[in-house]
């Protein structure tokens, strides 16, 4: 099964990469290919998750390629839509706002990390 999931994300990520390199213009300052891969990703895996577990027609390997592979490696954001979704549809308001806000807060926390990490092992490497 990994297999599976493994060539759909290598397709996914190559799709990414394509996508963006023909949507976002050289020195722009809104990241648009990035917010239309995010939309078109969150789309698919829905579409996918929703018909594929209610109509028996694709396998479980076809489905892990196309959902945790493709999606996955096209966007992760696809997966954060579909659970924040389910908890809404669910009526789950106060565990989708909880997951929306700490998704956000704490990811955004750990980009910042990362550009701490990265600039103090830039600051060694140019030290050494």
């Amino acid at each position: 099964m990994s297999w599976y999931v493994a060539l759909g994300g290598a397709i996914g990520s190559v799709a990414r990469f394509l996508l963006s390199g023909f949507i976002q213009r050289p020195g722009g300052s809104f990241p648009l290919a990035t917010l239309l891969i995010n939309i078109t990703g969150s789309l698919l895996l829905g579409f996918l998750l929703e018909y594929t577990l209610a109509a028996p027609a694709i396998s479980r390997e076809a489905r892990a390629l196309l959902t945790t592979g493709f999606c996955g490696g096209f966007t992760t954001f696809s997966t954060f839509s579909y659970e924040t979704a389910k908890l809404l549809e669910s009526g789950d308001y106060r565990r989708a706002a909880l997951y929306v806000g700490l998704s956000l807060c704490v990811s955004l926390a750990g980009t910042f990390a990362g550009f701490s990490l990265g600039r103090g092992a830039l600051a060694l490497r140019r030290a050494i």
